[in-house]
């Protein structure tokens, strides 16, 4: 491994309320063959992001990844009308890291029925 200067970010807007998503649980894996390996797990904040970057410098590298959002947990915290089961718990984003030397912020755009994402900077 080299000195690797990217890193990996993200961030959650709940447009169903129209604010960040706070306290969501975020969970980075490496997929592979037999299953996948958890990186990390953070926490969102009031700003619906991580406090930390899910992966930067050394910790950087190509590759897939797959992202876990428990917004299921989050919109039934606020009381949200949901049915039992939710139509979306678990929204997980798989998605590739070709420059271990770039910034990589993979956004999730939620409501309890839908969510987007897209490279954004």
């Amino acid at each position: 491994m080299g000195s690797q200067t990217g890193r990996l970010t993200t961030h959650v807007l709940d447009t169903a309320h129209g604010k960040p998503g706070r306290g969501i649980s975020v969970h980075l894996y490496r997929p592979h063959a037999h299953g996948r390996t958890l990186i990390c797990s953070r926490l969102t904040n009031a700003d619906g992001r991580c406090d930390q970057p899910l992966l930067e410098a050394d910790a950087m590298e190509s590759g897939t990844y797959e992202l876990d959002f428990d917004i299921g947990s989050y919109f039934a915290a606020l009381d949200t009308d949901l049915p039992e089961p939710a139509f979306l718990n678990i929204v997980t984003l798989r998605f590739a890291i070709a420059d271990a030397n770039a910034h990589y912020h993979v956004p999730l755009v939620c409501t309890p029925w839908s969510y987007s994402t897209y490279r954004g900077s």
